[in-house]
């Protein structure tokens, strides 16, 4: 698939908030490697083929290691995610699935366990973050490309 609109250059102050916020997802306390588990994780959701391209090779990059990015979507079935990974994971899977899963009192506890306030707030953004450069990109018809 061709990318259908340069969309950067037609719409370039919605893609300067894009990445505006993008820069704010960066200076949370949110661990880096997990906010690539996350990016990742979301990605594979939606089926976002460039998303997953840049953020795997992002994440190892950070140092990730191939067996927990290769494992991010059964993360319930590993041992080697922490229990506040792996909320976060569950909260991201929720978020990204909303009309079906929504964010239930129950998860939002267990998240509140291992994440303050304003952890949850940013955790919620990231996510957001990643679904909506997933729906602009697939919307766009960016593809991933071999390096």
């Amino acid at each position: 698939m061709e990318q259908r609109i340069d969309y950067y250059n037609v719409a370039p102050e919605a893609l300067k908030i894009m990445r505006e916020m993008e820069k704010y997802t960066k200076t949370t306390g949110i661990d880096r490697k997990l906010r690539e588990l996350i990016k990742i994780r979301a990605s594979q959701i939606n089926g976002c083929a460039y998303c997953l391209n840049m953020h795997t090779a992002d994440a190892r990059k950070m140092g990730e290691t191939e067996q927990r990015i290769y494992c991010v979507s059964a993360w319930q079935e590993c041992e080697f995610y922490t229990e506040a990974e792996k909320v976060a994971l569950e909260l991201t899977e929720h978020v990204t699935l909303i009309p079906t899963k929504r964010v239930p009192e129950e998860l939002y506890h267990r998240v509140r366990k291992h994440y303050d306030e304003k952890q949850y707030v940013d955790l919620v953004l990231i996510i957001n973050q990643i679904n909506s450069w997933n729906r602009i990109s697939i919307s766009m018809g960016i593809t991933a490309t071999e390096k």
